[in-house]
Order: C-alpha cells, then sequence, then structure tokens
C-alpha cells in the first residue's frame, strides 16, 4: 500500500499507533495496587527540603507518593544520602535522585551555546559515562533504588547490568522530562531499553499523550504545572483527562515563576524549602480540582511507613 496509509499500516502491524488519538479513549491500565494515578513532588533538593515536603503534605492534606531532586546524588554526601533514603522509608515513599555527571555542568562549550543546550543532560564522553554509572552505585550502597536518567546510552548500561545481575532489579530507571522522546516510538524505544517509568515532554496535546499512552506500558510521569525554564504552563483543568487518558500516571507539581536553583546546596537552601512548600500548596489545588473533575478516578494507596 503506497502513501500515508502504508505508512500507518506498518506501524500497526508492528503494535504502535498510527497517529495521534484524538478521540482520547480511556486508557485501560493501571498501577500494580489497582490505581490511575499518583502525586510526585519534583525538586526536593535534600533532607531538609524533604522534611518540608511531609510537613506540608500534612498541612495542606496532600496525598504524597513520590519526590524526585534535580541536583544529582554527586552533590549529596553521604550523610544527607543516608538521611533521604531513611526519611523515605519512614513514609514509605519513593525517593528519586538524578544521576549526577552531565555535560551541562562539564568543561565542554556546547551545552552553553544557544543552539547546544539539548546536549546539556547528557553524559559527555565515556568517561562520564562510568562515572554516571558509579553514581547510581552510590544511591544504591545509600538505600536509593530511584534514579533519573537523561542519556539513552547511560539508560542501555544500566538496563543491561540489571539484565546481567549487576543491579539489583528493583531498582527504578526513571526518564527525566530532558530525555525529550516526545512520540510513541522514541518512548516505546526508551522501555524497550530498561527505562521503567517516563516524565513526558512538558508541552504534549492530550492527543499525543493518548498515543504514547498506547504504545508503553510504562507509568507517566506528567507536570500539570511546569517550571518556567521547560515551558511554564499550568494544566489545572486539564489534570482529570490527563488521569483519564494517560492512567497509570504520576501527576507532577513544579512550579511557575520560580528560580532554577540546580545545583542546589545549603546556599540556596531556604530558597528551596519555601519553593517546596508551595509546590505541595499547588499541589492541594490540583487534587481538589481533581476531585471535581473526575471523582471517580481511583488514587494508589498512600504508602506507608516501614
Amino acid at each position: 500500500m503506497n502513501g500515508i496509509q502504508g505508512t500507518q499500516a506498518f506501524l500497526r502491524s508492528i503494535g504502535l499507533p498510527d497517529r495521534d488519538l484524538r478521540d482520547l479513549p480511556s486508557s485501560d491500565q493501571r498501577f500494580p495496587d489497582g490505581g490511575q494515578w499518583r502525586i510526585e513532588i519534583p525538586s526536593v533538593e535534600g533532607p531538609n527540603a524533604l522534611r518540608t515536603v511531609y510537613a506540608s503534605a500534612d498541612e495542606f492534606g496532600v496525598p504524597l507518593h513520590r519526590v524526585s531532586q534535580g541536583s544529582g546524588v554527586m552533590l549529596l554526601t553521604d550523610d544527607e544520602l543516608d538521611e533521604m533514603a531513611g526519611l523515605g522509608r519512614q513514609r514509605g515513599i519513593e525517593i528519586s535522585l538524578f544521576v549526577g555527571p552531565r555535560a551541562g555542568w562539564d568543561t565542554g562549550a556546547m551545552a552553553y551555546s544557544s543552539a547546544g543546550k539539548i546536549v546539556g543532560p547528557k553524559a559527555r564522553g565515556m568517561d562520564q559515562l562510568v562515572h554516571a554509572v558509579e553514581d547510581v552505585k552510590r544511591a544504591l550502597e545509600h538505600g536509593i533504588n530511584s534514579v533519573l536518567v537523561t542519556d539513552e546510552g547511560l539508560l542501555l548500561v544500566l538496563g543491561k547490568m540489571k539484565e546481567a545481575g549487576e543491579l539489583p532489579q528493583d531498582l527504578i530507571l526513571k526518564g527525566s522530562v530532558m530525555l525529550g522522546a516526545a512520540n510513541p516510538v522514541s518512548v516505546r524505544l526508551l522501555q524497550d531499553l530498561g527505562l521503567t517509568t517516563f516524565n513526558t515532554p512538558t508541552d504534549l496535546s492530550l492527543a499525543q499523550l493518548a498515543a504514547i499512552r498506547a504504545a508503553t506500558t510504562m507509568p507517566l510521569d506528567i507536570y500539570v504545572e511546569v517550571p518556567d525554564d521547560i515551558g511554564g504552563f499550568i494544566r489545572h483543568y486539564e489534570i482529570g483527562e490527563l488521569v483519564r487518558v494517560c492512567a497509570p500516571v504520576y501527576l507532577k507539581f513544579g512550579l511557575r515563576n520560580a528560580p532554577n536553583i540546580y545545583p542546589a546546596g545549603t546556599h540556596l537552601e531556604s530558597t528551596a524549602i519555601a519553593l517546596t512548600r508551595e509546590r505541595l500548596r499547588r499541589a492541594r489545588i490540583g487534587y481538589d480540582m481533581l476531585k471535581r473533575l473526575y471523582p471517580d478516578a481511583v488514587m494508589s494507596p498512600v504508602p506507608v511507613g516501614r
């Protein structure tokens, strides 16, 4: 068959959607516990910020399932890693830490150029990729079993290491939004490489997200409110459809009109804590809106500490 119909027929034959799904079908996929959605708070830069997450979640009545961090394993001390892992165990929360070495913090020039920023999150050279693997091993040694990955080659290596028993099978390989895969085929490829949960680009339409959901069984991590430097969108009124169409989904609450503090540290801790508290307030707004717009949506049970 010639023309676009032939291309679409071939895509269907290999189990992929042949177009963006503008009819927005409801997803019948679920988390293992039967839930359609969970809440993730990003940019939790260290133990004190994590304590603020817990206090603010209690204050605002926000259910919490996962927190993530952007500055990287490499910029936390051993004691801080132990503390993060211990705080996670207190509430059974998944703690996902960024794999540290990346081109954007290296000595190369391209990552700082106007057209070259796309390479910033990638592993630059084989030495840096090896260091990134060591960053993952260090996280595991301190009780962290979820890491954020932004490089496809690193993902392949980590996936192969899991297959070979060099890394634990329950290691969660979380795809950062900076991976940038924006179509179902690219997302399927990441899943085949070993990714276990994927943060979609922030500007995809519901139809585009529906097509990605049709191509993968991974949970999708979707920003409801987006930091300025990756779009700055506030999608609260889409939250019900995001859950219905994209389940299982982690609803992420970044923050508009807020500074990028990566790499964070004690010199920025008061800012990080203030931003963290506001993310929880925004999450409460989203949570209330979801209950109004899609009251039958099923939340995964809130984790229990151990």
